[in-house]
């Protein structure tokens, strides 16, 4: 075998164990299906009563189905809870990574108990709805503007809007924070959320695998653009707020090491319209709510108490 053949061999060999592992890390990460390595996650704390759930007040209350068509023609689900009373306000609600709608159940009777009407989507990829890839939130601030528009129409022009994700869900509203979006979405509320697809992919792969990003994270990039349409780079969640003119509340717990505590502060740092910090001592991810339930509420309701008009005229 000549020198030639060799370098051509091992360049074959190259090609093929990363194609391999890029489709591996696709299949693991995005492609739709159960997240058993969440469970062993030590950077996820497991609690008694988990945030996400709040079963037994969802149950008693009436939830609506709705359903839409996505841009890119999957059918989406969401669960939809009136106000007690007539209301000018609606939330949504934007769950996080291998979760849904209805795990919003703690923020949804949080929201509802100040007199929203409330929106729990399930996004793409995840629950009800169709898909068969996760998007990390960039193709989802599509479908949450599709969301927007749906509640508009169900409920009339009058309707403000607020904004509200957890973890992937609040990558997914500040995602959505830098569309054209209308004058009824008033603010956001953006909870542990990650800077960027990259980042957030980058961190885990050193984290989980101890791997370094090149070659292997542009390789995954490339086929979740040929399967799911995007790549990591294009999920940019800083580049959004920095083009946005809505007043983002941030939160972020100082021990969340799930999503870096860091990343809060580079996504605050450039966002463009008004914003507000909320850093939460002792809280790692997607528990800043659970450290103190009562200071959460005030400091939300302080913030849209700022650009909301009153829950009824």
């Amino acid at each position: 075998m000549t020198a030639a053949t060799t370098i051509i061999a091992c360049l074959i060999f190259i090609v093929l164990v990363l194609a391999g592992a890029s489709m591996y890390f696709y299949n693991v990460g995005i492609r739709r299906s159960k997240k058993d390595f969440l469970e062993e996650d030590p950077a996820l704390v497991k609690l008694d009563h988990p945030w996400e759930h709040e079963g037994e007040w969802l149950g008693s209350q009436p939830v609506e189905t709705l359903h839409l068509e996505s841009a890119d023609g999957l059918t989406l689900s969401g669960y939809y809870i009136p106000a007690e009373q007539p209301s000018y306000r609606t939330v949504i609600l934007v769950h996080g990574y291998s979760s849904q709608g209805k795990e919003m159940g703690a923020f949804a009777k949080l929201y509802h108990g100040m007199g929203f009407h409330v929106l729990m989507p399930d996004n793409r990829g995840h629950g009800q709805s169709g898909g068969s890839y996760i998007g990390f939130g960039w193709p989802d601030r599509q479908d949450i503007m599709q969301w927007i528009h749906y509640i508009l129409a169900k409920s009339g022009p009058r309707m403000q809007i607020v904004l509200h994700g957890v973890s992937m869900g609040g990558a997914t509203v500040l995602s959505t924070s830098g569309e054209h979006l209308p004058e009824q979405v008033k603010c956001i509320v953006s909870d542990c959320a990650y800077t960027s697809v990259k980042d957030i992919l980058t961190y885990q792969l050193k984290q989980m695998y101890k791997l370094p990003p090149f070659p292997l994270l542009p390789a995954t990039s490339l086929v979740c653009k040929l399967r799911a349409g995007y790549f990591f780079g294009e999920g940019s969640a800083l580049k959004q707020v920095a083009k946005t003119h809505l007043p983002i509340l941030f939160i972020h717990g100082d021990q969340d090491t799930f999503v870096p505590y860091e990343m809060v502060h580079r996504l605050f740092a450039v966002a463009a319209g008004e914003k507000e910090l909320y850093v939460v001592p002792g809280a790692v991810h997607a528990n800043a709510y659970f450290m103190d339930k009562q200071e959460y509420k005030d400091r939300i309701s302080r913030f849209l108490g700022r650009y909301l008009a009153p829950v009824r005229e």
